[in-house]
């Protein structure tokens, strides 16, 4: 049965609500996972996000049995930084497995040494996030990356005090 969020955090974690991200950091990454930290954030956001990708679980699949997949919520951060930054499953890993603020963002604690086998991540993610043309789900998650970074733009741009603080 896949879960949509596990709200247990474990020992070490940091509430996702919590994570502070290096806004003077020009990387790609942190923009994308401050974009997630604000779907998680807000409520009728995360649940429009999530009844889409559920609806994108393949009809084979019996959410009420079976051992429990990835949850949404890791697919959708992991899916999010595959596509945004045009990494490869291998990349994917390794980013999983060792990046903190990404770890954080899954709900790993500080204790927590668990990896992502690479076969799980092409099944799960390839399950939810495949298709020959994109689908409302993959272009949402292109989009949100380009928004982040739009603004991200637009308020250095505007805001002498940020600029500053740059």
């Amino acid at each position: 049965m896949r879960k949509v969020i596990d709200f247990q955090m474990k020992l070490g974690a940091t509430p996702i609500e919590e994570i502070k991200f290096d806004l003077k950091s020009r990387d790609e990454i942190p923009k994308l996972l401050i974009g997630l930290q604000h779907i998680y954030i807000t409520p009728s956001l995360r649940e429009e996000v999530f009844n889409i990708l559920q609806k994108m679980i393949p009809e084979k699949i019996d959410t009420n049995n079976g051992r429990p997949g990835m949850d949404l919520w890791k697919i959708l951060v992991l899916g999010t930084l595959r596509l945004n930054c045009n990494w490869d499953y291998d990349k994917l890993k390794e980013i999983a497995d060792n990046h903190k603020k990404i770890r954080e963002m899954l709900g790993h604690g500080t204790f927590d040494n668990d990896v992502y086998p690479l076969q799980t991540l092409k099944d799960n993610i390839r399950s939810l996030l495949k298709s020959e043309r994109p689908s409302s789900l993959t272009q949402a998650i292109i989009e949100i990356g380009r928004i982040n970074k739009t603004l991200y733009l637009l308020n250095y741009v505007h805001n002498e005090e940020y600029r500053r603080r740059i």
